[in-house]
């Protein structure tokens, strides 16, 4: 075992499988609403998404803003009105039925416990979906506590995201923790405002041009066993 204790994980696009619970939501969510081109609705909404997110994380927006815009400026591109709330309601019913996490995670959270380690879910999420996903996952019970940034009311890469945190794992110390996930800009900027180690999970081999230096690049579950389980 190495010198760390606390494993913080992010949770979507590391553990969870975010594209296929969002895939299986918005394909549930525009049919019982009546879209009938359900993917040319889906494809516009993906990378529109994403970039909503990325606002959030440079605090161009808050998280009500993000909720409430991402279905409205959806149907708008489509020449139709919708409510945003009541959208954004009828989607959180439905991603939150989805528990898909990728293959091997439930394996590598069992080994690292059984090798001491304690795990923490540390998730940019919504509350009520998270909280749902998990339930209907294989890892949701392995945790000792999964922190979400809307109970915080503030987000990765924020310090104080990570400030709350600690103030709520026992016997914390930075030296013993490290953050593990597949964002640079937030998973891994937020470590390092944190002053804690990262670990950059990037299965998909992408280019780091953030200026960034985590101190771990893995791109599978087995690289991260080689550096925590050597």
């Amino acid at each position: 075992m190495t010198h760390y204790k606390f494993l913080l994980f992010d949770l979507d696009h590391t553990l969870l499988d975010f594209e296929a619970a969002e895939d299986a939501a918005l394909t549930d969510m525009l049919l019982e609403v009546g879209v009938e081109d359900v993917d040319a609705y889906k494809a516009y909404y993906k990378p529109m998404n994403q970039q909503l997110w990325r606002d959030l994380e440079a605090k161009k927006i808050t998280k009500p803003d993000l909720v409430k815009m991402r279905f409205v400026l959806l149907f708008e591109h489509f020449g139709h009105q919708v409510d945003g709330e009541a959208m954004a309601m009828l989607y959180e019913k439905h991603i939150s039925q989805q528990g898909q996490t990728y293959l091997g995670a439930h394996e590598l959270l069992e080994d690292l416990i059984a090798n001491g380690y304690e795990i923490y879910g540390a998730t940019n999420g919504i509350t009520a979906i998270q909280e749902g996903r998990l339930l209907r996952s294989s890892i949701g019970t392995l945790f000792k506590h999964v922190f979400i940034s809307e109970q915080a009311g503030t987000a990765k890469p924020d310090i104080a995201y990570y400030d709350w945190i600690g103030a709520n794992i026992e016997g914390f110390a930075k030296a013993k923790a490290l953050m593990i996930g597949d964002s640079l800009t937030a998973d891994i900027q937020g470590g390092h405002n944190a002053g804690l180690d990262t670990m950059w999970y990037n299965p998909k081999h992408h280019v780091n041009n953030s200026g960034l230096e985590p101190n771990y690049i893995v791109s599978d579950y087995d690289d991260i066993r080689k550096v925590l389980l050597p």
